[in-house]
Parts: C-alpha cells; sequence; structure tokens
C-alpha cells in the first residue's frame, strides 16, 4: 500500500494544526483533552510519514543532478536511500491502520482457573505471576483488584488492574484458553497432566463511557471468606455488586474497608459493561475479527504451556519458543506479544489489498 505525496502533505498539514492548537494556550478542559488525545493518536503517523516524505524527496533531487562528477557521488546515497525506502513506507502503512480506539487505555486482567481442579488454580497463579512481572518491565503499574484463593496457594479466580500507556494494545491478543501439560505438585505418580486457565484482557473505560445508574444496582455486603490476612472474617467488609438490567455480578473483598472494595467492584464492573458495548458494536464485524490473530473468545484455546520439553506454543500463529521459563518469569513473554502483534498487522496490511 504506497501513500501518495498528497497523502503525506495532508498528514503534515493536519498534525501541524494540531500541534498550532495545542501549543495557542486556548483549548481548556475537554477540547484540551480532545486535542491531546488526536495528537497522541496521529504522532507517530506523522513521524512516519515525513520520514518517506524526507526519503522521496532527497530521491527526486538526487536524479535531478546533471553534474557526472556528482552525479557519481550521488549514486550511492541513491542506492542506500532507495533500500531503505520500502521499509519506510511499509512502517508508514502500518502506522496508517485504523487502530482500536481502547488500544491506547489501562486494562482490567481477568485470570480463572478452568478444567483440572488444584492444579488449574496453581497455573491461574503463575499467569497472574507473569503478567505482574510483564507489567513491571514495561512500567505499568500493576494493582490486584480482587482474588479468590485455593487452599494450596493458587487462584480460583483473580482480577487486576494495569495502568499505563498502550496496556490493551499490548495484552489484548491475551485473551482465551491458556493449557498447561505438567506433573503436578500434588501428584504421587509423576503422570503429565493438562489443566487450563481462562485469560480475559478488558480496556478500562473512562467513567463517561459506560453510564450507571444507582437503581440499576443490588449491592450486598457480607463477611469475607478464604486466605486475605488477620482483617478477613472480622468485619463484613466483602461487597457484591450487581447490574441487574445485564445480570453482571462481580465481588470484591480484598481491601481492607467496605468502601474500597466497592470502589474496586465498580471499576471492574464498569470495565465488563464496556466490552459488552464494545463486542455488540463490533457484531457486525465478527467475520473480520476472527479472521484476525484472535476474536478475544474467551473459550478459545490460544496457547498451551508445556513443562516436560520446556515450551510454549502459540496454536494461533504456530509459534513455538522453547523458553518456557522466562515466558512465565515475563521478560519472555514480550517476544510472543511482538509476533502476536506483528501477525496481526500483516492480516490486516493483506486486507486492505498491500
Amino acid at each position: 500500500m504506497s501513500v501518495s505525496d498528497a497523502r503525506l502533505a495532508q498528514i503534515a498539514a493536519r498534525f501541524a494544526e494540531i500541534e498550532a492548537r495545542l501549543a495557542s494556550g486556548t483549548l481548556e478542559g475537554k477540547d484540551f483533552i480532545a486535542a491531546s488525545r488526536d495528537y497522541a493518536e496521529l504522532e507517530p503517523v506523522a513521524r512516519a510519514a515525513e520520514a518517506v516524505a524526507a526519503m522521496r524527496g532527497e530521491l527526486a533531487s538526487l536524479a535531478e543532478l546533471d553534474d557526472p562528477d556528482m552525479r557519481e557521488l550521488a549514486e550511492e546515497e541513491l542506492a542506500r536511500i532507495r533500500a531503505e525506502l520500502p521499509e519506510a513506507e511499509h512502517a508508514l502503512a502500518i502506522a496508517m491502520l485504523p487502530r482500536d480506539s481502547a488500544d491506547s487505555r489501562s486494562a482490567m486482567l481477568e485470570v480463572r482457573a478452568g478444567t483440572g481442579g488444584d492444579e488449574a488454580a496453581l497455573f491461574a497463579a503463575d499467569l497472574l505471576r507473569m503478567y505482574e512481572r510483564f507489567a513491571a518491565e514495561q512500567g505499568w503499574r500493576f494493582e490486584l483488584v480482587s482474588a479468590n484463593a485455593s487452599d494450596i496457594g493458587g487462584f480460583k479466580e483473580a482480577v487486576a488492574q494495569i495502568t499505563g500507556n498502550g496496556v490493551f494494545a499490548k495484552l489484548k491478543f491475551e485473551s482465551g484458553v491458556h493449557r498447561v501439560q505438567r506433573v503436578p505438585v500434588t501428584e504421587s505418580g509423576g503422570r503429565i497432566h493438562t489443566s487450563a486457565a481462562t485469560v480475559a484482557v478488558l480496556p478500562e473505560p473512562d467513567e463517561v463511557d459506560v453510564q450507571i445508574e444507582d437503581k440499576d444496582l443490588k449491592i450486598d455486603v457480607y463477611r469475607a471468606s478464604g486466605a486475605g490476612g488477620q482483617h478477613v472474617n472480622t468485619t463484613d467488609s466483602a461487597v457484591r455488586i450487581t447490574h441487574l438490567p445485564t445480570g453482571t455480578v462481580v465481588t470484591c473483598q480484598d481491601g481492607r474497608s467496605q468502601h474500597k472494595n466497592k470502589e474496586k467492584a465498580m471499576q471492574v464492573l464498569r470495565a465488563r459493561l464496556f466490552e459488552a458495548q464494545r463486542d455488540a458494536v463490533q457484531g457486525e464485524e465478527a467475520a473480520a475479527r476472527k479472521a484476525m490473530v484472535g476474536s478475544g473468545d474467551r473459550s478459545e484455546r490460544i496457547r498451551t504451556y508445556n513443562f516436560p520439553q520446556g515450551r510454549v506454543t502459540d496454536h494461533r500463529i504456530n509459534l513455538t519458543l522453547h523458553r518456557l521459563p522466562e515466558i512465565l518469569e515475563g521478560p519472555g513473554l514480550g517476544e510472543l506479544i511482538d509476533a502476536l502483534i506483528a501477525e496481526d498487522q500483516a492480516k490486516r496490511l493483506a486486507a486492505l489489498g498491500e
């Protein structure tokens, strides 16, 4: 997909216009926020377009040289630019791909034990730690919002808030069923078991994105139970919120105060309702989304972690990495995520006719 010189000029003009508006000091409130968002979204496109325009301009200038001596000196530079220009144009094409409006947002991460009993709960805890370490490496803030611990140190389910720029863009392909093959610590015979955990990554909405009426909420307060410290079972601090129109239920018992638990539960509720809204809007595009790397369907098996062979296989892109410990420690996860993003970009570019 080659971008015309006229389109490059349009991008540069639009970016200059937004820059001037922000620099004018006349924008306030919502207008300033909207302009800042437009700037952040257009900046990578504008920088890529600027690089392509500069290369094309230099090629044209060098091609017009009449002096034989200068022409000879220019040949090497011409060869370099011709070699680098396709890569710059490809980078521009990727930057111009339609973006998910939620890509820049923070996210709610939900991990639930699936089939496999205690072993599945232990694996869910492993996944949660993997994402926590990856978040730390990215400079994001990771906060556990709610957790239902198992008896032997795993999690039946856990919800975390990951705050930072572009969290959803990086983690959205993690939604789905993660499968583990290993010998459980509870297995005395040394047999390999297969267990699973489900991951859901939801973009975190602003309050204006989801309007929730008090009359639509049923709020129950009860005494927390399970692992969680000395405060558990001493006060009625746990909160269960039911959104009556949709039947969505959210519970939170990790905070020491009822107020804190209600606040966290409302954050999770907003994220789930926002995702439901997004699914409804994108319903017409379901076929197109299925053709991409992943639809975000939580029932879709996306990855297998095989401990005996020390490998991780992502089934959507047929990528196997023999670096299981490094991936579960967090840093190695970046290679998988980058490969998924690259595959998604390639398929979308192909769909545009490149």
